[in-house]
């Protein structure tokens, strides 16, 4: 095996209001997530299970966590393959379903990436390596639900 590598950070619970967890209603879903020297999160749950609308929430953060490590895989492995990306945007979609014993699990993510490269003789390729990004990204690899790609690519500065 590799290298191995840790992160560390912290999470505080900041939804107390005064009667800690009496019942389900008495309680604020909303936490800090702090990792050193960098800017402290806000989040919450989902809205559908209590949860602030206006915070982020734990399936958004790993909807964005595969989206992100996709798109630095992809940048790495076109670097490698000649591919010059002049822009890339997703909007990535994740569905969960919810189990009748109160808990749940995501069914699968899909990235849509929109890639922009240099040149047209491009194109081809940079639609390939998604798969190879795939195969790569560390997060992918550590979900038992399929992360999907829909991606397009086009020709600008």
């Amino acid at each position: 095996m590799g290298k191995a590598h840790q992160y560390h950070l912290s999470v505080k619970w900041t939804g107390n209001r005064g009667t800690g967890t009496r019942d389900y209603r008495s309680y604020g879903r909303e936490h800090t997530i702090k990792v050193e020297n960098k800017v402290e999160i806000s989040g919450s749950s989902d809205p559908a299970f209590r949860g602030d609308p206006t915070l982020h929430n734990p399936e958004e953060f790993l909807v964005a966590a595969l989206s992100t490590c996709h798109m630095l895989s992809y940048l790495h492995v076109c670097v490698l393959n000649g591919v010059v990306v002049t822009g890339y945007d997703d909007n990535a979609t994740g569905t969960m379903a919810e189990t009748p014993d109160g808990g749940g699990h995501f069914t699968e993510v899909v990235l849509n990436p929109v890639v922009t490269v240099k040149e047209a003789s491009m194109l081809e390729k940079a639609d390939q390596l998604h798969h190879k990004a795939s195969e790569l990204c560390f997060i992918a690899n550590s979900v038992n639900f399929p992360v999907k790609h829909q991606p397009s690519s086009r020709v600008g500065s």
